[in-house]
């Protein structure tokens, strides 16, 4: 074989792995953008999140979630079995070096109806919080009263957010640990001015997903220099927590995630929720049997060189 044939079964084999790969990569996107489509349509259907006639206003910050949701929305409002409308809204709140330009014409490029909300919520917040201090909480309220303002002067019937399912689980563990109160993130609510339907539609997609698809997309991503830069936060210091236990644990997250939509409110302690007092023997039997004591069902014997805090429930018996 002379040199040049074997440079050239060289270079027809590198071509030939290259579209392999590519093939490859190109079936796990469109996995993926199924996985995506199915989980946040499996999130509208159990939470009846969007209805016929609904009109609703996407809220996008310029991050890969939202970004993520209106991208996801429009693909499902073009094979739902009912009409609703889709409006993006983003609140420009003047933070330092904020590319104004940069959402208004990726929604342009798109086609999708939207409005920019100009309001300077930047200096008040800086204003009023201590150097150092945490800005999140006044930002978080300045903005959500801004967007419900803005949801009904748009004629919107309900208000998307694109909290996924690693926020709810942060949400929960941080009213835990900093709170002291069970308490997540509903994926459907009445806003506090008891105007404004709320909806989170990716409830139940991951995080990773949300990532690898912006990578796919190549969505124009605006980092947040207001909040995402401190770098001291509380949802940080939980989200780091969740990710080493999924790593650890693997199948631990969906445990927990599962616990949110399964709760048994007579083994918690909560008496405004159980009437413990008013508890009577009835002389029938409870045909689940003895759950008294169901907690013992669960426990296993850690492997060596785990603690118990490893111990996950059974998923199968």
């Amino acid at each position: 074989m002379t040199d040049m044939s074997a440079i050239w079964i060289d270079e027809q084999l590198e071509t030939s792995s290259r579209v392999q790969n590519a093939m490859k990569i190109e079936r796990e996107d469109h996995k993926l953008e199924k996985r995506l489509c199915r989980e946040v349509g499996r999130a509208i259907v159990d939470f009846n999140m969007i209805e016929e006639g609904d009109k609703v206003m996407v809220c996008v910050s310029g991050g890969k979630d939202s970004y993520a949701m209106l991208d996801i929305l429009l693909k499902l409002q073009k094979r739902a079995p009912i009409n609703f409308e889709l409006v993006a809204v983003n609140l420009d709140q003047k933070q330092p070096g904020f590319p104004e330009h940069v959402l208004p014409e990726y929604l342009a490029k798109l086609g999708v109806p939207f409005h920019i909300e100009n309001q300077d919520t930047y200096s008040i917040v800086t204003r009023v919080i201590p150097e150092g201090k945490t800005l999140c909480s006044l930002c978080s309220r300045l903005r959500r009263g801004i967007l419900y303002r803005v949801a009904g002067e748009l004629g919107c019937t309900k208000v998307a957010l694109g909290h996924h399912r690693d926020d709810m689980l942060q949400t929960f563990f941080l009213n835990l640990f900093f709170a002291a109160k069970l308490k997540g993130m509903p994926p459907k609510l009445v806003s506090d001015d008891g105007k404004n339907i709320v909806i989170r539609p990716m409830a139940y997609v991951t995080e990773k997903d949300l990532t690898r698809w912006a990578e796919v997309q190549d969505f124009p991503i605006i980092p947040c220099t207001l909040c995402g830069s401190q770098e001291n936060l509380q949802r940080k210091q939980v989200g780091n927590l969740l990710r080493d236990w999924q790593k650890q644990y693997p199948g631990r997250i969906e445990n927990m995630f599962a616990a949110l939509q399964n709760i048994v409110p007579s083994h918690l302690m909560d008496s405004k929720r159980h009437d413990f007092k008013g508890i009577k023997t009835t002389g029938v039997a409870n045909p689940e049997g003895d759950k008294a004591f169901d907690a013992e069902e669960f426990m296993e014997v850690p492997p060596p060189g785990r603690t118990a805090i490893g111990i996950s429930p059974r998923t199968s018996d």
